[in-house]
């Protein structure tokens, strides 16, 4: 059966999963609750404190998310990048409305708080920490198979240098912890950012799925509940 350890990072929640023989390992999940739909408010944040234009508060959510994905990109040395303005790389974008927009740092200050939720004023580590943490849980044993095959999934690991950088501080964090013999290998195929729903029609049209289907009545009977009893 399949193992590995999916990373994924969608429009609303990030997690890290273990998988063995097929099955994946809740006891070594870990969520992180900031992911795209939280970046795109983040940089209407940023762009509106930049500049106070009502203009950009009025924009709908579909153009700041266009313009997320096609201007912003993950640092490999946040600190670094924010406090040298030669290492920015502003760009202009005009907008539906006629209304033209031009990021410098905010680029890079968008897709940050995945790797580092404070922030956003929140104290949970950042996406690398909880990959490391699923790693840590799991047996010693299967330790080094899962971390050969780190695959990630959902439409923000897209951004340019988002694998660069997990990869970077998922071994930092290996090494900080006294497990420097573990060499994360990420996998970053390209149709990731629709992985989830290519695997779900997969899993749907099995055979052995068929039985698994829950009816609206049966939710409206039992709750969400169900939803584990039927996949634990």
């Amino acid at each position: 059966g399949y193992r590995g350890l999916p990373v994924e990072a969608g429009a609303g929640v990030c997690h890290s999963t273990p998988v063995y023989a097929g099955h994946s390992w809740h006891e070594a999940t870990f969520r992180l609750d900031i992911a795209g739909s939280t970046l795109s408010r983040y940089l209407r944040d940023l762009l509106v404190a930049t500049c106070p234009d009502p203009s950009l508060r009025a924009l709908p959510r579909k153009a700041i998310t266009q313009l997320k994905k096609r201007c912003c990109y993950v640092s490999l040395d946040f600190e670094g990048d924010l406090h040298n303005s030669d290492r920015h790389h502003p760009v202009s974008f005009c907008l539906g409305n006629g209304c033209s927009v031009c990021l410098s740092s905010e680029r890079f200050r968008c897709p940050e708080p995945i790797f580092q939720p404070s922030l956003l004023g929140q104290a949970e580590p950042g996406l690398p920490a909880l990959a490391f943490q699923a790693l840590q849980r799991v047996p010693a044993t299967l330790r080094t198979r899962l971390a050969n095959t780190v695959v990630l999934a959902g439409g923000s690991t897209l951004f340019p240098g988002f694998t660069e950088r997990l990869e970077m501080e998922l071994e930092a964090q290996c090494r900080r912890h006294g497990y420097g013999a573990l060499r994360p290998h990420l996998v970053a195929k390209p149709g990731r950012g629709t992985a989830v729903w290519t695997g779900g029609s997969m899993v749907a049209s099995l055979r052995s799925f068929q039985q698994r289907w829950i009816t609206r009545a049966m939710y409206q009977e039992c709750g969400s509940r169900l939803v584990h009893e039927v996949f634990n």
